[in-house]
């Protein structure tokens, strides 16, 4: 599974990611974006509440699969917020997460978000795509810590993908030999 999509019994992977394979290896997530994880994930992210973290973090390590890909994991690389996006919530969703997931192999300055960009929020797919060209890249200075290395990446909330497959890019790119996503929910696909 390589989008975190739901699907039948004996498929391994949706229609768009045969005709278009990300740059993942695995994806999982660990509940649909439905009631009540919006409401504790806004109040999470947007509300200040870091205490959510490890009853999240609990849920994402009690999913399928979760569990065996941390222990794999080399390195495990939150998503990275803007500067001004950190300023504004004081703390990294994904990081906290990350933190709680793999405390001694997560890293968050591995993976770096170069500038600041629109929310993503409400954008189609290929607005998302178009929006994050070029935002993440690895700090240059650590750029060979992904070379051969199997890489967990965390995120809270995947919708179309975009965000998780343009950094999986990078990482690609920086020689990680496997790469798993992990999030917390995956939303409904995008009509």
């Amino acid at each position: 599974m390589t989008c975190a999509l739901p699907l039948p019994p004996g498929v391994s992977r949706c229609s768009a990611c045969v005709s278009s394979p990300p740059p993942l290896d695995a994806c999982h997530a660990a509940c649909a974006y439905e009631w009540p994880w919006p409401e504790r994930i806004a109040e999470f992210k947007f509300r200040g509440s870091a205490g959510l973290a490890s009853p999240l973090a609990t849920l994402l390590r009690s999913a399928p699969w979760i569990e065996a890909a941390i222990e794999k994991a080399d390195l495990v690389l939150p998503m990275p917020l803007t500067t001004a996006r950190l300023r504004e919530r004081g703390f990294n969703q994904a990081h906290e997460l990350a933190k709680r997931l793999a405390p001694a192999t997560t890293d968050p300055g591995v993976l770096l978000r170069t500038r600041e960009a629109p929310a993503q929020r409400g954008l189609t797919r290929a607005e998302r795509l178009s929006n994050l060209r070029g935002m993440f890249a690895l700090e240059p200075l650590r750029a060979t810590a992904v070379r051969g290395r199997r890489v967990v990446l965390v995120d809270d909330v995947m919708t179309t993908g975009a965000s998780v497959f343009t950094a999986a890019e990078v990482l690609r790119r920086g020689g990680a030999s496997h790469i798993t996503a992990i999030v917390l929910a995956r939303t409904d696909p995008p009509a």
